[in-house]
């Protein structure tokens, strides 16, 4: 059961009272430097709550079989082109999200795609047992399970378009 605590003035003592009593924070208090706020730079960050890489694919059905059945991303949201063909998902994996997106060929059909991508994806699972499992399901890894010089372990694959996959548990 939640319990309301009493005001000040319930309690006989005035709010002016209670804000003398209070100490001086570092900046007002006797020879100590101001305390810069990390909230306010001298110019505006950027202040993400997440990214959602989209790769461009060759065939979205092979990708979307990848990313589902080999990996275990969920798809949680379908784009159709207004001839209602299937363009695009987005995957769900723990609270990640990643894109896929049907290639329409207007840059040419022979361009190279994961060229110098890499995704590093954190879990919390066991990496050995994640690389059994997508070997069970006849997909190569790149990289088997190993530990990392800085802790951890991870393993690496590629996606069918060559984008390069790292997954990171940490120690």
């Amino acid at each position: 059961m939640a319990v309301r605590k009493r005001s000040q003035r319930a309690r006989g003592t005035s709010r002016k009272a209670s804000a003398r009593s209070r100490t001086r924070p570092a900046a007002k208090r006797k020879g100590a430097a101001p305390k810069k706020d990390r909230r306010k730079s001298e110019r505006e960050t950027l202040r993400l709550r997440a990214t959602n890489p989209i790769f461009t694919v060759t065939d979205l059905e092979r990708s979307i079989r990848f990313y589902t059945d080999v990996l275990g991303f969920v798809v949680s949201d379908r784009y159709h082109g207004s001839d209602g063909v299937l363009q695009g998902v987005m995957l769900k994996a723990g609270v990640c999200e990643l894109g896929l997106s049907q290639d329409d060929w207007a840059k040419g059909r022979d361009r190279q795609r994961g060229v110098a991508v890499r995704v590093w994806c954190t879990t919390a699972q066991d990496i050995d047992a994640l690389a059994q499992r997508i070997k069970a399901r006849n997909y190569p890894l790149t990289q088997e399970p190993r530990d990392e010089s800085f802790g951890g372990r991870s393993l690496t694959l590629d996606d069918p378009d060559g984008f390069h996959l790292s997954i990171y548990r940490p120690a």
